[in-house]
């Protein structure tokens, strides 16, 4: 069955299938031709994969990230975000990062974050007389703080996969998220001086404290969300409901932007996002029922065991391949197939769960800001109107620096664990 299983997947990955689509197929056929199992199992096991309470976080992250996206957040943040950074050289450029950190806070997804940002800022920072692919890869490169800073997507659907507590997994994630964030601003920082790129005035303190007073509910709804989760008030996926509803009023009743026809949209393209999510948790099921069945996840921590007990040497392999896969397919996708796999292997080896999960989110993060197929990229691209084939050079330095951030936040279990 499970030569049938990974076969039958590679081919339709060469024919250009969509990756849930040949998730899906291929356990069809496996579950097909083997005769083991009954063809029913195929329905009950989809609808089984989506049928949990965590999993509710999604859509409501979702959509309360989409309505904070419409709902003139992002300008106020960035409002605020200038005010500190804005008379700094490459000032513009660290207003990015910290607004993609800010707004990861709310959103929980990277392709959100490089959109709302991205969509304010480049075009910015190419009037101020910043190089285009500059621009464009500072905005990449930062939305992927929206898959590593809580509340996050990818780590709700790791905790799931895996069973892992996701309120744990938010905690682990604040530190590694502001570690990344400041070793960007330090990067764009050094990268601005060497290039000569300008700074704007420097704010008084009467217009810091403007900027911070109209962003004030904005920089409010991380604190009420997480401290909901953290203080006991709530679940995570409770606070996914409070942050819509705070989104909701603060939208439409304070900032007054949220019409009838941008909450339309908004509910849209939320439906949308959420039922490609469950898409393809709903035909991961299906591929890990195989896997489970065939005892893939026993062979694979043997073949590990097998090179070498050392934690060390377990950890740089899981990362060069979360690197590699990260590249070629979706996050949701990566992480309901490979997590319940390779976490075993991790906790047999001595690591800790909640540490490894963040060290595969921070992995296939940096999948989101990198050819072929990062999807920050594509959005940044069209933002900034350039071909991708012109930002691989500029994204050198970032993916340089991103790689020593994972290495240190892998290594160094403290920085995940320290508030746990």
């Amino acid at each position: 069955m499970s030569a049938i299983l990974f076969i039958s997947l590679l081919l339709l990955f060469l024919l250009g299938v969509p990756i849930a689509v040949a998730l899906g197929a291929s356990s069809g056929l496996a579950v097909f031709f083997s005769g083991d199992i009954p063809l029913l199992v195929l329905v009950q096991r989809s609808f089984t994969s989506i049928d949990s309470f965590p999993l509710m976080a999604v859509p409501f992250f979702i959509l309360a990230g989409k309505l904070m996206e419409v709902g003139g957040i992002s300008e106020r943040i960035i409002k605020f975000a200038n005010t500190l950074t804005g008379h700094l050289k490459g000032g513009l450029g660290m207003v990015v990062v910290i607004t993609s950190m800010f707004f990861s806070a709310i959103s929980g997804s990277s392709a959100a974050t490089t959109a709302a940002v991205g969509a304010i800022l480049i075009p910015a920072m190419i009037r101020k007389g910043y190089d285009r692919n500059f621009a464009a890869s500072v905005s990449a490169v930062s939305g992927e703080l929206g898959v590593v800073i809580p509340p996050s997507v990818p780590l709700i659907l790791f905790g799931v996969a895996t069973g892992t507590s996701i309120g744990e997994l938010f905690i682990a994630g604040i530190l590694p998220g502001v570690l990344i964030g400041i070793s960007l601003l330090l990067l764009v920082y050094i990268i601005s001086v060497k290039r000569g790129y300008p700074s704007d005035d420097k704010a008084s303190l009467k217009e810091r404290w403007e900027g911070f007073k109209s962003s004030f509910l904005a920089l409010l709804m991380p604190i009420i969300i997480l401290g909901g989760i953290y203080g006991g008030v709530f679940t995570p996926t409770e606070a996914a409901a409070v942050a819509v509803l705070y989104a909701f009023i603060i939208g439409v009743f304070v900032y007054r932007q949220l019409t009838p026809k941008v909450i339309s949209k908004a509910l849209s393209d939320s439906a949308v996002t959420t039922s490609i999510v469950m898409f393809i948790i709903a035909n991961a099921g299906l591929f890990g029922l195989i896997l489970s069945r065939e005892k893939i996840p026993k062979q694979v921590t043997e073949f590990f065991v097998g090179i070498s007990s050392n934690a060390i040497v377990f950890l740089l392999l899981v990362n060069l391949l979360l690197i590699i896969v990260g590249m070629f397919m979706e996050t949701s996708a990566s992480i309901i197939i490979l997590a319940p796999i390779l976490t075993p292997v991790a906790i047999e080896m001595g690591l800790d769960p909640v540490h490894f999960g963040i060290v595969m989110i921070v992995n296939l993060a940096l999948g989101m800001c990198t050819p072929p197929l990062g999807v920050n990229l594509f959005i940044a691209c069209q933002i900034a109107d350039i071909k991708l084939e012109t930002l691989a050079k500029a994204l050198i330095l970032f993916f340089a620096m991103l790689i020593v951030d994972l290495l240190i936040i892998g290594f160094v279990p403290a920085i995940s664990l320290m508030f746990l």
